[in-house]
């Protein structure tokens, strides 16, 4: 009799058990305690399409108490079932409504859906990031290297946050708006006077359109002066005109040089065929005295003549004579 009560009692217990599992009775009386009106059939069919009733439950006591009409069962169903994160978006639309921001359920799930934290992006409308950028080399117009760091103020664009650019965007932006400033100075010195100018000219760009961000305002960190790049490109300019200079002189002596080889080239040439005339003319002498074409007197008369020539060419030039017995 007594086996028979406690196995009773067990197996009561065990009903019990899986009836409260599978009727999450106390969360139902949670919500309808909390003004919220939910059904225990649908609590039920959660649990077998495996929806954490907790969650869904928990998320619309929240919407309730703080106020949001738009925000259902079937909503926040739906949103867990496609992947969101439905704390985040319920925590987001709260800290909307409470900072008088335009969001409404749809915009907040398509964020959490696109993969942005919803609710940190709401925390960023309400309190500004300050992103510091990277070092920034640019160089004005007098060849001076100037390096500035600034602090882009930003706030969250939650019409953007969907297909609209990030952090990086922004700052490859900011950097360009950067060098782009620098780069239309006449004199670093007016960059470092008044720094102020940069943060100006960049902010007029609109460097936040397409992106999820808006800028508020860019200020300058600091500036340090780098290398100078005028001085330095036009030394190596010099020096490249140098070694063309150079290059071009040396062709010109190349050419000189080989100029002069072939002059002497073709002298020596004109000096064998002197040479081997004069070795022709005794040959042609004799042949000319065998003939009768030449005779003795005309042979001395021709003797006479160079010899004059010979004694006129050495009175014009001494030195010839001077050199030719040395």
């Amino acid at each position: 009799m007594e086996l028979t009560i406690i196995l009773l009692c067990v197996a009561i217990v065990a009903l019990l058990c899986v009836f409260l599992y599978y009727v999450p009775f106390f969360l139902w009386i949670s919500a309808r305690v909390s003004g919220v009106h939910i059904s225990l059939i649908q609590l039920v069919l959660m649990r077998i399409r495996q929806v954490p009733a907790a969650q869904i439950v928990r998320a619309m006591i929240e919407a309730h108490k703080a106020g949001l009409q738009d925000v259902t069962r079937d909503d926040l169903e739906a949103h867990y079932l496609a992947g969101g994160n439905v704390d985040k978006v319920v925590h987001a639309l709260v800290s909307a409504a409470k900072a008088n921001i335009d969001l409404g359920f749809k915009m907040a799930t398509a964020i959490d859906l696109a993969g942005r934290d919803v609710f940190q992006a709401v925390q960023m409308s309400v309190n500004p990031k300050v992103i510091d950028t990277p070092p920034v080399t640019a160089v004005a117009k007098d060849g001076i290297q100037l390096i500035a760091k600034a602090r882009v103020t930003v706030r969250a664009n939650i019409r953007q946050l969907v297909g609209g650019a990030g952090e990086d965007t922004v700052l490859a932006r900011v950097g360009e708006g950067i060098v782009s400033s620098i780069g239309s100075s006449e004199s670093h010195k007016q960059v470092l006077e008044n720094p102020d100018s940069i943060s100006k000219l960049v902010l007029r760009k609109g460097l936040d359109s397409g992106t999820a961000f808006e800028i508020l305002s860019i200020d300058i960190a600091d500036i340090d002066i780098g290398k100078n790049i005028g001085a330095a490109l036009q030394i190596d300019q010099a020096q490249a005109d140098k070694n063309i200079a150079q290059a071009k002189a040396e062709e010109r002596r190349a050419m000189a040089i080989a100029l002069e080889q072939e002059m002497k080239a073709k002298a020596q040439e004109a000096r064998a065929k002197v040479i081997e005339a004069e070795a022709e003319l005794p040959r042609a002498m004799a042949e000319a005295f065998n003939k009768g074409n030449l005779g003795i007197m005309d042979y001395y008369r021709m003797k006479n003549v160079q010899a004059d020539t010979t004694m006129r060419e050495t009175i014009a030039n001494p030195l010839a004579e001077e050199e030719s017995i040395h």
